[in-house]
């Protein structure tokens, strides 16, 4: 059967989902721009929860309506794109705000998404298994990735740049990096770029940045290597301590990695996108989590490949 994707809303004699349209519930202390920036951050975003969606043809959509939940794959240490409190136990950051406006676009209200951690490393596997439906976790689209899972996007454009510490002369971009160690996580796509295009670095890796971190506070490494926006919320943390130099050297289109060969969610999920740009639903959970950053960049062009 060909795949036809059909979205209809409230009313429709199909429908697959018929829920009530309510707000994203948070609070500034849980996700908010003032977690990065030290300012008072904005107001917790809401977005409309759409009614009676379904989406023949797709089984991924399938899989959650059988489940009641969309389950999706998420980093626990990135502040300002996935960080999980270890108190509370909560999600918050630019990632999680993706996840619930993608959500809510579908039909599925906050509490009706299950969070799940996930390393850079265990992504493919993960939609692969079915572990996840989808995963938002600062994820880049690349052909290599794309041969083996699909992605939706991208929603949003990093760059790749160094973490040092504060007292930091010798380390200002990526040509200088010959003999120092670098730390990056493993399998990521900043880890590749440095072991490719710049062999001359000492590259250490990790399965998670806040180690990476960790070394870099304790003079176990001399610089940590990922997407600015990522580096950005490690330095606000400890703005006397860390910097980031400021100089990207590359482009790191964030997607939405789904199980390969669901076009019909694919597509469902990039006109998703295109919606919250348009509507103003993704500058505000920009504005929300990134905001603080020193970042205003422009909002994402999907790609439709």
């Amino acid at each position: 059967m060909k795949n036809v994707r059909k979205i209809v809303l409230a009313g429709a004699a199909t429908a697959v989902l018929a829920l009530t349209a309510c707000g994203q519930e948070g609070s500034p202390e849980t996700g908010g721009g003032g977690s990065t920036s030290g300012e008072t951050p904005a107001a917790a975003p809401t977005y409309a929860v759409a009614t009676g969606v379904t989406l023949e043809g797709s089984p991924t959509f399938e899989k959650i309506t059988s489940a009641g939940k969309v389950t999706i794959g998420v980093k626990a240490d990135q502040p300002g794109i996935g960080q999980k409190d270890a108190g509370s136990g909560e999600y918050a950051g630019f990632d999680i705000e993706m996840a619930k406006l993608m959500a809510a676009k579908l039909g599925l209200s906050p509490d009706k998404i299950e969070f799940v951690e996930t390393v850079s490393a265990n992504r493919e596997p993960f939609l692969q298994q079915g572990t996840v439906d989808m995963v938002i976790a600062s994820y880049t689209i690349n052909d290599k990735r794309k041969e083996v899972v699909d992605f939706a996007g991208p929603y949003y454009v990093a760059g790749q740049d160094l973490l040092v510490r504060a007292d930091e002369s010798e380390i200002t971009g990526p040509d200088t990096l010959a003999g120092k160690k670098v730390c990056s996580v493993e399998g990521s796509t900043p880890a590749t770029r440095i072991r490719d295009e710049y062999p001359d670095a000492d590259l250490v890796t990790f399965d998670a940045y806040s180690k990476c971190v960790e070394q870099l506070t304790s003079n176990a490494v001399d610089a940590v290597t990922t997407d600015d926006a990522i580096l950005r919320g490690y330095a606000a943390q400890q703005p006397d301590a860390l910097k980031v130099v400021g100089a990207p050297f590359s482009e790191e289109p964030y997607g939405i990695g789904l199980p390969k060969g669901d076009t019909v969610m694919r597509n469902a999920l990039n006109d998703a996108i295109e919606t919250a740009v348009t509507d103003g639903d993704w500058k505000k959970a920009y504005d929300y989590t990134l905001g603080g950053s020193g970042t205003d960049p422009e909002p994402p062009t999907v790609d439709r490949y």
